[in-house]
């Protein structure tokens, strides 16, 4: 099958849309509106829609010149997807793709898939400060605030990386249970037990603070109400942007804060631009996570506590769903991956500066839902089972080994699923991630969002609409040669699925579960 329309390169559904609105736009005044389809139901007669609304806005009422057809179905640009078919119905002027062409196109090398859009606006280097660490000596002073926090985070650093920029993490753990604690949900954080001497920057900024105007030796403590505290986190902050300094690149500050601590990281922010030493002070900004409530909890809950809590209810909900199937040495490990997972999705599947809502009892916790990071794991085991199913039943000559990619027939992918699986998760993945890591470093005012929840929930959906087509669909079918065309096309998009689990995954410093 030839797919040179679309070029060696990944496709771009955002580049497609670009160019149907660039067709349309040619001449006329009115705005143009295309929207990506992203319903099973919709997707069975159309990718894209300008709707009826728009339409008219353009045209007046009156139908599509036939032209105009003609050239958007005839698009044929490098990268951009082939369109089989436009028309104008009671709904608007309609797009249907080429599907064919494109299971095979993303299907053949679906590792491009993997990554973030490539992007030349992002920061050269981020110090990433992570500002309830600083407070926190031991895990007995780690909040659940403080938590969100850290995932968050620890999330943000891995995006940004994957975006192309140089990420340094601030401050090193000193403390070994808060370390081992946090390894435990998979959070990749730098540890250094030796603790940071700094003594010589906090008395030099003793000095230059007494000898400001407005600043003397008998109220230090006022305006600023500075500590010695204070001043030793903006020597290790001055430290890192000095280090990233080093490797020639512009850098930026960007600090992740508890809401508790929002005003005093923003004393700290002016501290750390007056007693910076450098030839410029770098960007900073505040990136503020909102509350974490529990439910019906008194006294407060520990980290500690609803890390155990969570492990034990995740035990039983398995065990009394699994059963027997769950046993031996690798049920520890199992429990653990799941626990992190359940721990990292409740409190990361909310916007970053919403609340989060904590409900610990025994009947919020299930293997399924829209918001259980198990749920997502569960599915990745389930594809695991599946392959190793395939494999051994290819060692034992009951299926052929699987040929190479490219030379699947892709037209016996008809199923409705396989193409929202492709066309609403493959394909949009590196448009999640980047969307995920931009943040406007450069923009006027300190405060800055960013969609720290979108891996989240980019995977819950995933899972459903994956699991639904599974349990619909029979993967594996019986050993006859005129079936192999379509299981093997079908395993194809399992394995793009499967990669995909577990970049997405990646993210959050998860490893998928490879066995129930």
């Amino acid at each position: 099958m030839d797919t040179g329309c679309c070029g060696e390169g990944p496709v771009r559904v955002s580049e497609l849309l670009r160019l149907l609105v660039d067709v349309v736009r040619s001449d006329r005044a009115a705005p143009v509106v295309w929207f990506k389809e992203g319903s099973q139901r919709n997707l069975k007669s159309r990718d894209f829609l300008m709707p009826k609304g728009a339409l008219n806005k353009i045209f007046h009422g009156e139908e599509v010149p036939e032209d105009l057809l003609n050239k958007l179905t005839s698009l044929k640009v490098s990268g951009v997807l082939p369109i089989q078919r436009c028309l104008q119905n009671e709904a608007g002027l309609l797009v249907q793709l080429d599907r064919p062409a494109v299971f095979q196109s993303v299907l053949t090398d679906f590792s491009l898939y993997m990554k973030p859009v490539p992007s030349d606006n992002g920061e050269n280097s981020v110090v990433l400060n992570c500002a309830p660490l600083h407070s926190c000596e031991g895990l007995n002073a780690l909040k659940l605030s403080h938590l969100r926090a850290v995932l968050v985070a620890d999330h943000l650093a891995e995006l940004l990386r994957l975006a192309g920029a140089q990420v340094h993490l601030v401050p090193k753990l000193r403390n070994t249970e808060l370390q081992l604690f946090l390894h435990q949900l998979g959070v990749s954080w730098p540890f250094e037990p030796e603790a940071l001497c700094v003594q010589e920057e906090i008395t030099a900024f003793k000095k230059y603070l007494k000898e400001r105007d407005h600043v003397n030796s008998h109220d230090l403590e006022q305006p600023l109400n500075v500590t010695d505290d204070d001043l030793k986190q903006v020597a290790e902050l001055q430290r890192a942007v000095q280090e990233s300094r080093v490797e020639g690149t512009h850098c930026a500050l960007l600090h992740v804060v508890s809401y508790e601590k929002e005003f005093h990281q923003q004393k700290l922010d002016r501290l750390f631009t007056m007693l910076d030493s450098g030839d410029s002070a770098p960007d900073q900004k505040h990136l503020i996570c909102g509350p974490v409530k529990v439910l019906s909890s008194s006294p407060a809950v520990s980290c500690s506590e609803y890390y155990h809590l969570r492990k034990t209810q995740m035990l039983d909900a398995s065990v009394m769903k699994y059963g027997d199937l769950l046993q031996g040495d690798s049920l520890e490990e199992i429990i653990c991956s799941l626990t992190a997972a359940a721990i990292k999705f409740e409190m990361m599947a909310t916007a970053q500066r919403s609340q989060v809502t904590l409900d610990l009892e025994d009947s919020s916790i299930t293997t399924k839902g829209t918001k259980s990071g198990a749920f997502v794991m569960y599915n990745c085991a389930r594809l695991a089972t599946m392959f190793d199913s395939y494999n051994m039943a290819v060692s034992q000559g009951f299926y052929p080994e699987f040929p190479p990619a490219r030379e699947l027939n892709y037209s016996t992918l008809k199923e409705e699923g396989e193409w929202l699986l492709l066309f609403n998760y493959i394909m949009t993945f590196p448009e999640v991630l980047s969307q995920s890591a931009q943040i406007l470093l450069t923009s006027s005012g300190s405060r800055v969002t960013a969609s720290t929840d979108a891996v989240c929930k980019f995977l819950v959906n995933l899972s459903m609409d994956f699991s639904s087509y599974y349990n619909r669909v029979h993967i594996l079918g019986e050993p006859l040669p005129h079936l192999y065309g379509q299981m093997f096309a079908r395993l194809q998009l399992m394995k793009a699925v499967q990669s995909l689990l577990h970049a997405a995954l990646g993210t959050l410093h998860l490893s998928p579960l490879t066995k129930i």
